[in-house]
């Protein structure tokens, strides 16, 4: 990395077993619309969709992803979602399969989060600055 600050994030994959589950999960809370990825024949029956990105613009973006050999689940690592404020995604998350871990919290300085758990067991967080 250089020496100028700079975001190093790229890419974010969330593993899943049921891609449509999984999708509509997102699609539900985040009030968003993922984009089937197309995959090489060489890659297997590896499936992927993506969450929306600006083509040169400073951001990320990332995909949900099922393939054979990466499974879901508590304890890897945590992807925060950015909100407006995150209690209304949270609000999303009991109806559309998920859980709430923890409930929208004060994080001082820094905002809020809510930490939840999708359809496929991963956990995520909700980040709002309201």
């Amino acid at each position: 990395m250089t020496t100028k600050s700079k975001n190093p994030f790229t890419w974010v994959e969330i593993y899943v077993d049921d891609m449509s589950r999984a999708q509509k999960f997102y699609e539900t809370v985040l009030q968003t619309k993922l984009s089937e990825l197309p995959m090489s024949p060489e890659f297997g029956d590896m499936q992927m969709v993506s969450f929306a990105w600006e083509e040169g613009e400073p951001n990320i973006s990332g995909a949900l992803v099922k393939m054979q050999d990466m499974k879901p689940g508590a304890g890897g690592t945590l992807v925060y979602f950015a909100c407006d404020d995150c209690s209304v995604e949270e609000s999303r998350v009991e109806s559309a399969g998920g859980k709430v871990l923890n409930p929208k919290m004060s994080i001082g300085d820094y905002g809020f989060c809510s930490v939840v758990m999708d359809t496929e067991g991963n956990t995520i967080g909700l980040h709002s600055m309201k």
